[in-house]
């Protein structure tokens, strides 16, 4: 199966990679001119031709590609938007390659009362590298982009900005519903936002964007009751994975592939 990697744009019949992309695909991979890779500019996929590679040790990298023909690609179903809080941050990463191999669209850390603050202190260093664990995620997966990742925020912000068919968040509380009562229908809201979600394949045929679904992750320790009450007024429906208490990167990767089945993502 060919590689796929991203551009920045398609010109008319031609496309450029550069700089760390274009080093590893050149030493790494030893790219040579009549060599065919999968490009994408996070619109549209093309099977293109290498036509030129040009490696430096000091000065800019660049292979140059000329495109051969389209390659058929599908927007999903839905669209899920990751909150995720912050955790140690090889467990974090960890969390953010996976949720990119399961369809994360959007990905929002999370700034929790329980998230250590040398952890939120360093986040913002590791914005970069997060974002390039996305990008190399996503084109090993063959994903049409990859996920944005947004700042990190407290929880009431990132849950203010919230505006999804189905917002569900996940808890450790007794009191919580299970996540396939949520996503059978035993809500009223839940109902109506699934109804939307298993009805957008035919509405993103007739150029509507698909309906969305946000799920937040808490902390080690879980969430406080004010990050719970403030979920629940912005409309997130409480719901839980199960007796046995998750790690956060286990409550990922569970809750995204249940999403995936249960929406019906493609």
């Amino acid at each position: 199966m060919r590689r796929r990697f991203f551009v920045d744009r398609f010109e008319r019949d031609s496309a450029s990679l550069r700089n760390e992309a274009a080093e590893h695909l050149g030493r790494v991979l030893r790219a040579e001119p009549g060599q065919l890779y999968e490009l994408s500019d996070g619109r549209s996929v093309w099977l293109a031709r290498i036509e030129r590679v040009a490696l430096s040790k000091r000065g800019p990298n660049q292979i140059e590609f000329a495109l051969v023909e389209p390659i058929d690609s599908v927007e999903p179903a839905f669209h899920v938007t990751l909150l995720i809080s912050i955790v140690k941050f090889d467990r974090f990463e960890w969390c953010l390659e996976k949720a990119t191999e399961l369809g994360a669209e959007e990905i929002f850390p999370l700034a929790a009362a329980r998230t250590d603050r040398p952890l939120f202190a360093a986040a913002g260093k590791r914005h970069e590298r997060w974002k390039r664990i996305l990008l190399e995620s996503a084109q090993q997966s063959r994903r049409l982009r990859p996920p944005i990742l947004h700042a990190a925020l407290p929880p009431d912000e990132a849950f203010a900005q919230s505006s999804k068919a189905l917002k569900v968040l996940l808890s450790e509380r007794r009191e919580a519903i299970s996540l396939r009562k949520v996503l059978d229908q035993d809500l009223p809201l839940a109902a109506q936002a699934l109804l939307a979600v298993r009805s957008s394949t035919a509405a993103e045929a007739k150029g509507v964007a698909p309906s969305t679904v946000s799920l937040a992750v808490g902390p080690e320790g879980g969430w406080t009751d004010d990050e719970i009450a403030s979920a629940r007024a912005r409309g997130f429906l409480e719901a839980s994975l199960g007796e046995n208490i998750l790690r956060t990167e286990t409550a990922v990767i569970a809750s995204l592939a249940v999403l995936k089945f249960a929406l019906r993502a493609r």
